[in-house]
């Protein structure tokens, strides 16, 4: 991924009592957020997640912030801190302590549990971790933390304080602000306004729901949803929500008590991470209510309740595969249930329609977002948004987490409550922010690409590796061999041509060889021996034929052999 501001340059030495913010993904995508901090030669990391590929990223499993600006400053690095247990604030964390494997870990108790299952499946060793609470104040080096309870659609969540020499910075993390939470745990307002009377230099403010008027609905209003969709149904209920979403499942299994049902997860996320929340109690399961997957097929249909993974319609995921009818023991049938009780991320829309689809061509009844209210937002609205700026009153504003019209909604909404627009900074990822006396101000930029995951090959897959691959799979795949006879220069065998995702028959090709032969032979005829040459003339040939007369563009490979 190329940097979006070529007029910025790197970034000089930071001033003495200054504060460096360098957000290294988050910002201008909904993933892979992550932000460094630096302040008297030290660094602090928030968060450090996974963005989820598109359909352009084929064969590609994750997408990780860039380490390179501070791969040779991790001995630096004073902790790590995560704001909450979603994968697109946790599920880098592997990957960074591949590279130093000590780097102090804080968060809540089920954040850092959530993480904790995911370091073992990556035999990776438990690092130094630091169980905190909102309401606790810890330092690490130069910087001061406080932690503040907030509201989002997993438990624990929290805001982060940040104070040094060179000013006080909230960094809200994830956040919405439901005031009849299901767990009771609202967000802390009171610590909101408290930090506001001692002033707040850099108010870092979750973007992704800032286009949104008004305030979100509650989670509660979620549970009579549930029970009708339930009273309704008289066959199997499949429900599909993230593997995170502790409030839903709570929802979902309390509802399938209510009506006589049985439930059992799908998905090894889904099983990983409700037992995490189980042990921990997060979720209260009665006594019997889940069973294994295997022993629920062999209940009636309306004594089940499945909850899968996989409602932003992963190819992978358990939901994809029964859909596709090639689950090993969950086949959807005709008067069936399924509700896919997420929102959409955005990239996602095309790969959950298909998934709807698929699961209404076998008679299923979908229930999703758009025809039932199953799903609310984990994000402030932006009536949310604008209460904590007048509660908050910020001397500067930086917007994160979100794309660019999300952050530069959120900018006009500081902006409309009274700070001034120069102290309101857009920034992307890479694009480093200093606050130097009291102002925040672009100090350069940093490189900051995608580091792409590809089974167990990390960061070897570049963006021109993905363009051969979309390549081959939208326009096909063309071999050319000539046979070159090494003593006269003359085309010996060949040219053969084969093909595959192109057209039909390898005969299509039989116009286009004697023009290949043609041009290698005068070639030879200039005095050119040079295979590389010889190769780039035979694609020059088939390339420009298959353009004209297929409109196609397909990859090329010329092989020549001297005989």
């Amino acid at each position: 991924m190329s940097h979006p501001h070529p007029e910025l340059s790197a970034p000089g030495p930071l001033p003495e009592g200054g504060l460096r913010v360098t957000p290294l993904g988050g910002l201008g995508e909904v993933g892979r957020n992550m932000t460094v901090f630096e302040h008297a030669g030290r660094l602090l990391i928030v968060d450090c997640g996974v963005l989820f590929p598109e359909e352009h990223h084929p064969g590609v499993d994750l997408i990780l912030p860039d380490f390179e600006s501070i791969r040779d400053r991790l001995d630096d690095v004073e902790a790590l801190v995560l704001t909450h247990g979603h994968e697109d604030h946790i599920g880098a964390t592997p990957y960074l302590l591949r590279e130093r494997g000590d780097i102090p870990l804080v968060g809540s108790q089920l954040t850092l549990a959530l993480l904790g299952s995911k370091l073992r499946e990556h035999r990776l060793k438990e690092t130094v971790k630091h169980v905190v609470a909102e309401g606790e104040r810890i330092s690490f080096g130069p910087f001061e933390l406080e932690f503040v309870a907030v509201n989002h659609s997993i438990p624990d969540a929290l805001a982060v304080v940040i104070r040094t020499a060179a000013g006080v910075v909230l960094h809200t993390g994830d956040f919405k602000m439901d005031q009849l939470p299901l767990d009771g745990r609202l967000t802390d307002l009171r610590a909101f306004a408290r930090l506001g009377e001692e002033g707040v230099d850099l108010f870092m403010v979750d973007s992704t729901n800032a286009e949104v008027p008004g305030f979100n609905v509650s989670e509660r209003d979620i549970s009579p949803v549930l029970d009708r969709v339930f009273h309704a149904s008289n066959q199997r209920i499949i429900v599909a929500c993230f593997a995170s979403h502790i409030h839903r499942v709570q929802q979902v299994m309390d509802a399938a008590e209510a009506h006589g049902r049985k439930v059992a997860y799908v998905g090894r996320s889904m099983v990983r991470n409700m037992g995490v929340a189980r042990d921990l109690g997060y979720l209260n399961v009665p006594p019997g209510l889940v069973v294994d997957a295997k022993e629920l097929a062999e209940l009636p249909p309306e004594k089940q309740v499945l909850i899968s993974t996989g409602s932003q319609g992963e190819p992978l995921s358990a939901l994809s595969r029964i859909a596709q009818r090639n689950h090993n023991f969950v086949h959807i049938e005709e008067g069936d249930t399924v509700v896919l009780a997420s929102s959409l991320i955005p990239g996602n829309e095309n790969a959950v329609f298909r998934v709807i689809n698929g699961l209404s061509r076998w008679g299923a009844n979908v229930v999703h977002k758009s025809n039932a209210l199953v799903h609310v937002s984990g994000h402030a609205s932006a009536g949310e948004l604008l209460y904590c700026y007048n509660i908050v009153k910020p001397r500067n504003v930086l917007p994160i987490h979100g794309e660019i019209r999300h952050m530069r909604a959120n900018a006009d909404l500081a902006k409309a409550t009274g700070v001034p627009a120069d102290r309101v900074v857009i920034a992307e990822d890479g694009v480093v922010v200093d606050l130097i006396d009291g102002v925040a101000r672009i100090a350069g930029k940093v490189p900051c690409g995608y580091v792409f995951v590809d089974g167990t090959s990390v960061g070897d897959i570049t963006e021109s590796s993905l363009k051969d691959r979309r390549i081959l799979g939208e326009e096909g795949f063309i071999s050319v061999i000539a046979v070159i006879d090494s003593v006269t220069g003359k085309v010996a065998g060949g040219p053969e041509i084969h093909a595959r995702g192109f057209l039909g028959s390898d005969a299509v090709f039989d116009e286009i060889k004697q023009p290949i032969i043609d041009a290698l032979d005068a070639l030879v005829r200039e005095g050119v021996t040079d295979t590389y040459q010889l190769q780039q003339a035979m694609r020059r040939v088939i390339g420009r034929w298959v353009s004209g007369k297929h409109r196609r563009r397909p990859m090329i490979i010329p092989v020549v052999v001297e005989a």
